[in-house]
């Protein structure tokens, strides 16, 4: 019998721990299992995935869990399983080996490794046995062996091409285009052209499936459609939105939204729901509430709310990281339905629902319901000969019913790790909803989560935060993403509660990113418009003191969450007008003007990009509320949709005096508005009407 020495039972990620009983003898990433690859000169397997990955699943029972399997992987290599959740930075590097060995990426990740940890051949989900034009794992395995044994300098060659490949891809976007160039009303208008070859003009979103919900693309829709009154833009932006929320990628039943469609009906969700895309998908959905009024949104970002704050909220006010797609072995099984079951549960009420959500007997997928919405409440009502509102009673009493039954079935795995950066995006949704609904609810998780976080993260000393959090224990030196989602939740606080504590906050996390994520630290120049530097635009992902990486990347691309230079560009910019710190301006500008076009050509890999770009072209609202009281004006004024903002208040004549937007902006009772756009100020003025109607009197000619 094989002696087992599983190393991941003391760690705390939950998928690390999904792998503590396999017969593998997995290590977690350190120091240790890379002394003893080269002490054995072995090669290295690691392995990446996380913990509501279905492929990683299948790929554990089949391959990892079975004996003979593990005797080869034990026998030959050093095996290391990674949490990608816990260290983006290391899938990062590896996934972009794998791309660029075989064109494509994904979970799980399995990267083979020369003993100082540089990559040489990997792929991603290996079937048992030949399948799918895939290799086998045991084939996998054992050519990868003979390989290492007979052409070990083939091997070390293909492993230098390889990080060289990976350190040239941080030059990306090194070539600086003139400002005027790029920050132009043209660009703008080639963005939305250019978004709008990918647009599905009858099912929304963009390209085919598998269809992600590409938050940044439709905000940028709509911020274009605002600035420009374009109906086009705001059509495709609400379609998109519009079908999602009927399709079975929004959870119908419990709220909340599911990672992407397989479909491009938005039907049927790959069943997992992440924090991070619940929340972007209300921070969106905030927006189209405060364009339109229409009440569906409204009951779609409470409903998402609800469902976080029920499923997803660590009694402290953390923020839990994900739910599995699979329950009992088998995706999706906890939220589909029966005909039969359905009836039995809600009886003479189960036509009118069954009608509106599409369950039938033969079901709309693999044999049972996905529940979905086909018709607009008015036309199904109308159809059916009741009232909307006798409908929607119906459906929400119903709905109570399956939830409550739904509860009692075996629940898809939580991980219940806490990431600096997603809860920091979801403390941004909170301050959104808020503003959105003015519930102060919303407002008062938002300050809650973020003391959590200020209370479990923080490193030794302030401002140094850790990455994740679990069993009241910190791991890992924070990334580039935590610090610019974290700066942005801030932004957003001193908007929701006028708390000029927030700014400061803000500014000292900023100053870390620049003296930490740099070759060098930023240069400060008097002129705070400056924006000519000439030195690196881009911040690394890691830090300087991180030594356990092959090489530093940096992150250009937004995918399913912003990328930290992206959200610290926007940072930058908002910051130096709140508080006139010279070159962060100039900085902003600089990382736009040096991705240049690639953020016009290719708009939904730079969605958040282009959101700013529009913002440098539209102008930024510059808002001071002055005048014991002020914060009493913050839910009448953030429930109007001004999307390029900035907000500070305070109640103290003599504070005023330390920042750029109050200075000598006497203190009033009632307190004073005042509007400041491209280095203008109006005269102030005394109620959130008058305040609006001056952001949107058109600019004089």
């Amino acid at each position: 019998m094989q002696k087992h020495s599983n190393h991941l039972i003391h760690e705390t990620s939950p998928y690390l721990l999904q792998h503590a009983h396999n017969p593998v003898n997995w290590y977690p990433w350190g120091g240790e299992a890379i002394r003893k690859a080269q002490k054995e000169n072995k090669p290295i397997l690691v392995s990446i995935g996380y913990a509501a990955c279905h492929w990683c699943h299948v790929m554990e029972r089949e391959s990892f869990e079975d004996e003979a399997t593990a005797a080869i992987m034990n026998e030959n290599f050093i095996n290391i399983k990674i949490d990608r959740e816990e260290r983006p930075d290391l899938d990062h590097i590896y996934m972009d080996a794998v791309q660029a060995m075989t064109g494509s990426g994904g979970w799980p990740l399995n990267v083979f490794l020369t003993p100082d940890a540089k990559p040489f051949y990997g792929g991603t989900y290996f079937p048992p046995g030949r399948a799918f034009n895939r290799p086998s794992w045991q084939e996998t395995l054992h050519s990868v062996i003979q390989a290492f044994r007979e052409r070990r300098h083939e091997i070390d060659v293909q492993a230098e091409n390889l990080v060289d490949h990976i350190m040239k891809s941080n030059s990306f976007g090194i070539q600086r285009t003139k400002e005027d160039e790029i920050i132009s009303p043209e660009k703008t208008k080639e963005i939305f052209n250019n978004l709008m070859k990918s647009a599905d003009k009858e099912w929304g979103g963009f390209g085919k499936a598998p269809k992600f919900p590409q938050t940044f693309s439709i905000q940028y829709l709509l911020r274009y459609a605002h600035v420009y009154k374009n109906e086009e833009a705001l059509s495709q932006a609400l379609l998109s939105l519009d079908k999602m929320i009927e399709g079975g990628i929004y959870d119908q039943a419990g709220g909340g939204f599911a990672r992407y469609s397989t479909d491009n009906e938005w039907l049927a969700p790959h069943f997992e729901k992440m924090l991070y895309d619940n929340a972007l998908l209300v921070s969106v959905l905030c927006e189209a509430y405060q364009i339109t009024n229409k009440e569906r949104y409204r009951e779609v970002i409470e409903e998402t709310m609800d469902f976080v704050q029920r499923e997803m909220l660590h009694p402290e006010g953390g923020f839990y990281s994900a739910l599995d797609a699979d329950s009992e072995g088998v995706e999706g099984k906890f939220y589909v339905w029966s005909l039969k079951e359905v009836e039995e549960l809600l009886g003479e009420d189960a036509g009118l629902f069954c009608g509106f959500y599409d369950i039938t007997e033969k079901g709309n997928w693999e044999g049972t319901n996905i529940l979905r919405i086909k018709k607009p409440i008015e036309l199904f009502a109308n159809e059916k000969n009741i009232s909307i509102d006798q409908l929607r009673k119906l459906l929400e009493k119903c709905k109570r019913k399956l939830l409550e039954q739904r509860d009692k079935r075996v629940r898809p795995l939580l991980d219940d790790k806490i990431i600096l950066g997603w809860n920091a995006l979801m403390n941004t949704a909170c301050c959104k909803a808020f503003g959105a609904t003015g519930k102060e609810e919303y407002r008062q998780l938002a300050i809650r989560n973020m003391e959590f976080l200020q209370s479990k993260f923080r490193r030794e000393s302030y401002p140094v935060f850790f990455h994740t959090w679990k069993d009241d224990k910190a791991k890992f030196p924070a990334f580039l993403d935590d610090y610019a989602f974290l700066i942005e939740a801030c932004r957003h606080l001193l908007e929701v509660t006028g708390d000029i504590a927030w700014l400061q906050t803000a500014n000292g996390l900023t100053d870390f990113v620049a003296a930490q994520f740099d070759e060098e630290s930023m240069v400060v120049t008097n002129n705070a418009n400056e924006s000519s530097i000439e030195r690196p635009d881009f911040f690394y992902y890691t830090e300087k003191d991180q030594k356990d990486v092959i090489v530093r990347k940096k992150e250009m691309y937004d995918g399913a969450v912003p990328s930290g230079n992206s959200v610290m560009a926007k940072n930058l910019y908002h910051l130096c007008m709140l508080s006139q710190i010279g070159g962060w301006k100039g900085r902003s500008y600089g990382m736009i003007s040096s991705l240049g076009n690639a953020i016009v050509k290719y708009p939904g890999s730079f969605g958040n990009w282009a959101c700013l770009l529009l913002e440098m072209v539209a102008g930024t609202n510059e808002i001071a509320l002055t005048g014991p009281g002020f914060e009493q004006l913050l839910p009448e004024l953030l429930k109007e949709y001004v999307p390029h903002k900035i907000i500070i208040g305070s109640a103290d004549g003599e504070r005023n005096q330390i920042w750029p937007l109050l200075k000598k902006k006497q203190s009033t009772n009632p307190p004073s508005l005042w509007l400041c756009r491209n280095y203008t100020c109006h005269l102030p003025v005394f109620s959130v009407k008058e305040l609006i109607s001056l952001i949107n009197r058109p600019p004089e000619r």
